[in-house]
């Protein structure tokens, strides 16, 4: 089990309730996936028979797990920050170097996993989850009752950030899911070896060979024909820069042997 998660407005919720004089609070301490009972007062807080203080101080845009001592970040810096961070919606989301990588100004970034999923109709399927990330793709392919999900994920600290993520699948007998650039690991997967593929890259500009003509000819090699491919796009750079990224996309995908088309913030494209 996963928890106890904090963030701020769950601490100020415990808090506030301390302060009103109440004896317990309903939350969530697994970022909106159940409602628990605990116990406050102004002294501290007690959640299954264990005694935890406030905090001194509690920040936005954070999740705290307990690290059997205290409360820290849900982060990890090496090469680049990445921290997992809250939404209104309860699913969280997670930033590098301080770029949100999902979507959630107006839908969750779960539920907007599922949207596109459905676009590529997993049940029965092998699924290439390119970009693993938090697994939200992934957890949606086996909820649809895919064959089979072989997902990959470049970052040993976004791997370390699902496994504290309540919304994040562990790996199970249909999902797979292997640390590796996809960039490298591509061109070991056999020719038609997979059904649908969903690839959701960082931005073009921090990870542009994720965007480039030779990739989108390995993962054309490796889908069967027929095989939809779903393309996470967004439009970073048309408000700045005036670049059609999502223009560019379809143009190479198309020379790739796909018949693609936008759909919503992104590219649903066909094998040809």
């Amino acid at each position: 089990m996963i928890g106890p998660l904090l963030t701020r407005k769950i601490h100020e919720t415990l808090w506030t309730g301390a302060r009103a004089g109440a004896s317990t609070v309903e939350c969530s301490l697994d970022l909106g996936r159940s409602i628990t009972t605990v116990e406050v007062d102004i002294a501290g807080w007690r959640w299954r028979g264990r005694q935890f203080s406030y905090l001194p101080a509690c920040k936005d845009a954070t999740v705290y797990h307990w690290d059997g001592e205290n409360f820290e970040p849900v982060a990890r810096y090496a090469t680049s920050l990445i921290k997992l961070v809250p939404t209104e919606w309860g699913p969280p989301t997670f930033q590098i170097d301080g770029v949100k990588m999902l979507p959630t100004a107006h839908v969750s970034p779960y539920a907007d996993a599922e949207r596109k999923v459905s676009l590529i109709e997993p049940r029965g399927k092998v699924v290439l989850d390119t970009c693993g990330g938090l697994g939200y793709f992934a957890a949606w392919c086996v909820l649809g009752q895919a064959k089979q999900v072989l997902s990959y994920e470049k970052n040993a600290d976004v791997i370390w950030l699902r496994t504290l993520n309540p919304w994040s699948p562990e790996p199970a007998d249909s999902l797979t899911l292997r640390q590796g650039d996809i960039t490298e690991q591509i061109g070991t997967l056999p020719t038609g070896s997979v059904d649908a593929i969903l690839h959701d890259p960082p931005r073009f500009g921090t990870a542009g060979e994720l965007y480039s003509q030779s990739f989108y000819g390995q993962m054309a090699r490796v889908i069967k024909r027929k095989g939809k491919l779903f393309h996470y796009t967004g439009a970073p750079n048309k408000l700045t820069g005036g670049r059609d990224v999502a223009g560019e996309v379809i143009k190479r995908l198309r020379h790739a042997g796909f018949a693609a088309a936008l759909n919503g913030d992104g590219v649903l494209a066909v094998k040809q």
